[in-house]
């Protein structure tokens, strides 16, 4: 075990080595209109602060967007009114970005003219780390094999589709991380649950500030934290249930102070057009997902799912089996009834859904050799899911 673990290591440090060298020759001005938004923001933070969530265009003094925008040959890059995902606020008074604060702050963290490329490298090294811990917390051959694919996997991801949108690089991120909270609250078990769990829900409502459709993210957790206070009416899971959603409400303080900032509320985004739009099913969206690369991941994700349900013997992992499961439903239901189509669309909940069930796996102790009350267990999680 310890030799696969380090040919895997070797394998995952290589592969991230030729994303690196890749992201290294990456351009910020590609053409893409929501990059220049990013970036926008980020000058903002960089030039004045906190006070930079306020991204009126009466504050751009400095020619900073006309420049960005002529530098991928827009048309209109001197006429304000004409500037790509800026929209008028309700009462007319300002023109201002949709996208949350979140990508923009992260940008920031870095130089200004070389912060997509930085933003990347540490993305991807994150995921790579992530992803060494899941392989050497395996205690099974079935658990080392799905470390193995799953993390090579999710490390070409972090170029393709990670690469469409600056705000997937710490979307991707938050959804490993979330993986592994959950996986060891459910797991675990342990006296810091409360903790935990406050973590989980901080970082997903940090996650809508990158993209303000991650909040579906949570979901799933939601309705599983809200049937058991139904179900069992305890002070234990009313604590549970309250911590997830203070702890969310923190994590959501960005959007709503960019909100009310920008919009006047701190419950009004930005946003209008096709992404306010009312959800309907379109027949043209749903063929575009199957035909997606996005497809056999969802497959993937469903079945996986279902089969740690079935054969978990921790009581633990079918609790959490549950929770993903309804987490899957509720984001692909919002997905398949949002009138616009991309190639990384469900990408994060997919994400996260295999992270968290991969870490279930490899976090649930390996069998004992010779061990009566194992084989009583039922196959392991691990076991099970390395069929696929």
């Amino acid at each position: 075990m310890r030799a696969a673990k380090v040919l895997v290591s070797i394998l995952f440090l290589a592969i991230l080595a030729s994303n690196i060298r890749l992201i290294s020759h990456w351009s910020e001005s590609r053409g893409v209109y929501d990059d220049i938004c990013y970036l926008r923001q980020a000058h903002l933070f960089q030039r004045f602060g906190w006070h930079g969530l306020d991204t009126s265009l009466a504050r751009e003094t400095d020619g900073y967007l006309a420049s960005k925008l002529r530098s991928i040959g827009y048309p209109d890059w001197n006429d304000r009114t004409r500037a790509p995902c800026h929209t008028l606020t309700a009462d007319g008074s300002k023109s201002v970005m949709t996208p949350p604060p979140g990508t923009g702050f992260v940008l920031a963290l870095f130089p200004e003219g070389f912060q997509v490329v930085p933003l990347y490298v540490l993305a991807n090294s994150i995921v790579v780390a992530l992803a060494l811990y899941g392989v050497w917390r395996a205690r099974e051959r079935g658990a080392l094999t799905l470390a193995a694919l799953f993390g090579a996997l999710s490390i070409y991801f972090m170029i393709n589709p990670t690469k469409a949108s600056y705000s997937m690089a710490p979307t991707m991120v938050v959804c490993a991380l979330t993986g592994l909270l959950t996986a060891r609250l459910f797991v675990e078990e342990g006296r810091r649950r409360l903790l935990m769990i406050a973590a989980i829900g901080i970082l997903l409502g940090l996650s809508a500030s990158f993209r303000i459709a991650n909040v579906v993210l949570s979901a799933g957790y939601f309705l599983s934290f809200g049937l058991s206070f139904l179900i069992w009416r305890s002070r234990e899971t009313f604590a549970a249930g309250l911590a997830l959603g203070l702890a969310f409400l923190v994590g959501l303080l960005p959007v709503f102070a960019a909100n009310l900032v920008n919009s006047g509320h701190p419950l009004v985004s930005a946003y209008g057009g096709q992404d306010t739009a009312p959800p309907r099913l379109d027949p043209e969206v749903l063929l575009a997902y199957f035909r997606d690369t996005q497809f056999p991941l969802i497959v993937i994700a469903c079945a996986s799912t279902v089969l740690l349900w079935r054969f978990a013997g921790h009581p633990g992992v079918r609790k959490l089996a549950l929770l993903v499961a309804g987490n899957l439903v509720l984001n692909l239901a919002f997905f398949a009834t949002h009138p616009v189509f991309t190639p990384y669309y469900v990408i994060p909940i997919l994400m996260q859904s295999l992270w968290t069930l991969l870490f279930a796996a490899v976090l649930t102790r390996g069998p004992v050799r010779g061990s009566i009350a194992h084989e009583a267990d039922g196959p392991r999680p691990a076991e099970m899911l390395s069929r696929l």
